[in-house]
């Protein structure tokens, strides 16, 4: 394992199996609220991983039972329209939203407000079953704005995004589970664990092939079905001239494992 574990930093870096860059919000005692300082530490942790060859994924996780209870709101006391105009905030979460690796989210406690809508950032989401979901920001007189709309709105519908956005409710993992929102379920204390899981599989499979992956899905999502059909099209004709395409044709072949040196 190798880390930046100095405990009092407010993003943690490490590498706690191999190819996997881990990222943990380091602010317990306030149930790891985001401030800006959080937003640009979380950022350049994505971007010294997203840019290190030695990674293949990487895990968002917050420390001491909570992934992020929402945004730190005494910062936003004296905040205006034009100093939030001028935080240029979205940079940040761009920067995890165009990842060009397999981003995943580990859940545990509250996930709510600029919380919720960093889950929404990743690939995936694991999610204790006692974790909560929220965008409750219409409870203060304001609303979502780093993708609680949009992203809830592209992950479950319409209806059910309204639901919870107009009325600020706060929502079981079971229930986002069920909606669409989240991949897979654990039990509590173990979302961590089964991401981290997850990120070493994805580690070991051809990095181009999963980047194409991600990169057709993503673009696609909101593209008219020809031209999405016309992406993924795109992708899988590239891969072929791949050299971990030719050892993963080559080692089914010969029955044997692979070795993936994305190439």
């Amino acid at each position: 394992m190798s880390s930046t574990n100095d405990q009092s930093l407010v993003v943690i870096e490490s590498r706690p199996v191999e190819n996997v860059g881990l990222v943990e919000i380091n602010r317990p005692e306030l149930r790891n609220a985001l401030n800006l300082e959080v937003r640009e530490k979380l950022a350049a942790a994505v971007v010294g991983f997203s840019e290190d060859p030695e990674i293949r994924a990487i895990v968002i996780a917050g420390r001491g039972g909570n992934f992020v209870a929402g945004a730190d709101i005494k910062a936003f006391e004296k905040l205006g329209s034009a100093d939030m105009l001028l935080q240029r905030t979205h940079r940040y979460w761009d920067v995890i939203a165009r990842c060009p690796k397999p981003v995943l989210a580990a859940v545990e406690g509250f996930a709510l407000g600029g919380g919720c809508e960093l889950a929404m950032h990743a690939d995936i989401i694991v999610a204790a079953r006692t974790a909560t979901f929220g965008q409750p920001e219409v409870k203060l007189g304001l609303m979502p704005g780093a993708g609680g709309t949009q992203r809830m709105l592209r992950a479950i519908g319409k209806y059910k995004t309204l639901m919870l956005v107009l009325t600020g409710d706060m929502f079981s993992a079971e229930d986002a589970e069920r909606a669409g929102l989240v991949s897979t379920l654990t039990d509590e204390g173990k979302a961590l664990e089964q991401a981290l899981l997850i990120a070493q599989k994805i580690s070991r499979l051809p990095p181009l092939a999963v980047e194409q992956i991600k990169e057709a899905v993503i673009n696609g999502e909101d593209a008219p079905l020809e031209t999405a059909l016309r992406l993924e099209r795109k992708g899988f004709q590239l891969l072929f001239d791949t050299a971990d395409k030719r050892e993963g044709v080559a080692a089914f072949l010969e029955k044997r494992k692979p070795s993936f040196k994305g190439r």
